[in-house]
């Protein structure tokens, strides 16, 4: 057999021509947890932490800015075409030809203020997109941060006080029965009145 031809079979059949590469699958954002409420059905998605549910808040951000502003800068540059062309009856009235340059500036002057208010205008829409949805949204997790505060105030009592608390207030207040059976919690007791979620990306 031809020594040739031997060697061009095996180059047809080699790993580089015949293995396909196929990319890293993508992880999921949100993993099933088991519902507090069997009713409800018996699992949710939930983000996997805190990290994670803030990381996702700010690419989602990110698109919706970017978006927003792009199709900003589209409405301001016919704005600003517009309010700084010259007005159509100038040459029938002989007036001198319109001065680009000057035009020119005027468009750059109007673009600026244009996107100084687009910007103020995207970030409040990407606001109102998106905080509402995130606030509802599930963080898995045994325990959430309003439940944390009350052991740790259980916890800062006095032996001998503990058990006149629990009379007074009952167990279900201190979180006892929800730490034992919780698997997640709201993102919005994870905010509290601050919105600001970028202080968990760390």
């Amino acid at each position: 057999m031809d020594s040739t031809g031997t060697n061009s079979n095996m180059e047809e059949y080699s790993a580089a021509s015949t293995v396909i590469k196929f990319d890293k699958p993508i992880p999921l954002l949100r993993g099933p947890v088991p519902h507090d409420d069997p009713s409800s059905g018996s699992y949710l998605l939930a983000f996997r932490s805190h990290q994670s549910w803030a990381s996702a808040y700010e690419s989602c951000e990110s698109k919706v800015l970017s978006q927003c502003e792009h199709g900003a800068r589209i409405g301001c540059s016919v704005n600003a075409s517009k309010k700084c062309k010259p007005p159509w009856w100038r040459n029938l009235i002989g007036q001198r030809p319109a001065d680009f340059k000057e035009r020119e500036d005027c468009e750059v002057r109007e673009m600026e203020a244009c996107l100084i208010v687009a910007k103020d205008k995207c970030a409040g829409f990407a606001k109102d997109r998106l905080l509402r949805p995130f606030q509802d949204a599930r963080i898995a997790g045994r325990v959430g941060p309003k439940e944390v505060e009350k052991l740790v105030c259980w916890a800062s009592l006095p032996e001998t006080e503990r058990s006149l608390w629990r009379d007074l207030i009952g167990s279900e207040w201190l979180g006892e029965r929800e730490f034992r059976v919780r698997t997640n919690y709201r993102a919005a007791d994870l905010l509290g009145s601050d919105n600001n979620y970028k202080r968990f990306l760390g």
